[in-house]
């Protein structure tokens, strides 16, 4: 089994740790098909109210979990525990839980207004307070007038918040939201990512979203779970996976980083073939070892390097230029090469960037550079 980094600082969390059961308990959870594990011992506590993501890659297992949850598919083993009650034998009907898909999975011939009180007429709630319900929460999405309009007439990013009312409305203990911000263009889907989450916070239920977009996940959440090949590598805040990650995957999965591997010898990393990379002492990492080095493009320096800074020697191969920022491609070695980016706040340097084929030096401050077994 993989071993798992965890840290709990979000206020949701910590409040949930005082007393209480988490909103969402998974106990050792496995789901295979035959031979193949989609999810393999999967532990994890959410507590109320937090916004919480499972990210990774395509196959990794984070929409399988999220399935288990709602009760769309049955675990191999293991508990699914909700608010303390063990529902993993229950169908998605008898869960307090309700989904946004993709695809939003509207009803075409309702207007938004039924599309919303779907759920609590199959409820048999009461039409005054249907309506009032309904009405209460099209405000809240900012539909309210356009209740009588059908889905076809809507754009992306109202459909999306009508497929958000129809599962609020019915005030489950835990919103789970399957890459629903996905077929938007990008515009939009950094538009909604602000709004949903202010939704969240001012509903104060659980969310439970899967995404495998890196910023996404960071911008959003309380905590950040990022899973690979069924397998949890890291969870913790954004802050925490970012700047903290565990290990080489994460490392590299979540946003760019570069990564160089070397020999940990005496407070530096000896490159194979190349120089050797100041990096201080390491607990934990032994004489000899074999490691990687993780520094974030934004974290390294080509110009106004201070004394307390490691430094080493490059060329530079490459200079992109993107509008606010400049991303270089320095060679360290043959076959090695780090990525170093500017902000592009100070004209002068603008116009005097680095060209190909010269000789750099480059820095970093040992904080910011980690080393990864």
């Amino acid at each position: 089994m993989i071993p798992v980094t965890t840290t709990t600082t979000s206020k949701a969390a910590a409040a949930g740790a005082g007393g209480g059961a988490p909103a969402v308990r998974l106990d050792d959870i496995c789901k295979r098909y035959g031979d193949s594990h989609a999810v393999r011992d999967l532990s994890l506590d959410i507590d109320g109210g937090e916004f919480f993501s499972l990210l990774g890659p395509s196959g990794c297992g984070k929409t399988t979990s999220l399935r288990m949850i709602g009760g769309f598919t049955t675990p191999t083993q293991g508990r699914i525990l909700l608010n303390g009650d063990d529902v993993t034998g229950l169908p998605p009907d008898r869960r307090d839980v309700n989904t946004v898909f993709q695809s939003y999975a509207l009803f075409d011939h309702l207007s938004v207004a039924d599309n919303v009180a779907f759920g609590l007429k199959r409820k048999g709630v009461g039409r005054a307070e249907i309506r009032e319900r309904v009405g209460a929460m099209l405000e809240r999405v900012q539909l309210s007038g356009l209740a009588g309009r059908k889905p076809a007439t809507l754009s992306g990013g109202q459909r999306q918040r009508v497929a958000l009312a129809r599962a609020l409305v019915n005030r489950p203990q835990v919103l789970l939201l399957d890459e629903p911000l996905a077929a938007l263009d990008l515009k939009l889907r950094r538009q909604m990512q602000v709004e949903l989450k202010q939704i969240q916070r001012e509903i104060g239920i659980t969310f439970v979203f899967v995404t495998h977009d890196q910023d996404e996940a960071l911008t959003m959440s309380d905590r950040v779970c990022v899973m690979n090949d069924g397998h949890v590598q890291q969870c913790g805040t954004p802050e925490d996976v970012y700047e903290r990650p565990s290990n080489t995957f994460v490392a590299s999965f979540m946003g760019t980083s570069n990564l160089v591997p070397g020999t940990y010898r005496a407070g530096e990393v000896v490159m194979d073939g190349g120089p050797a990379l100041p990096v201080g002492p390491r607990a934990g990492v032994g004489e000899g070892s074999r490691v990687s080095v993780a520094i974030r493009p934004e974290k390294i320096w080509l110009s106004d390097l201070t004394a307390d800074m490691a430094r080493v020697t490059g060329t530079v191969r490459e200079t992109v230029y993107s509008g606010p920022t400049t991303t270089y491609l320095i060679e360290l070695t043959p076959g090695v090469t780090v990525s170093v980016l500017e902000q592009n706040t100070d004209r002068s340097r603008m116009e005097d960037r680095w060209c190909g084929g010269e000789s750099v030096e480059i820095g970093w401050r040992p904080e910011h550079c980690l080393v990864l077994d």
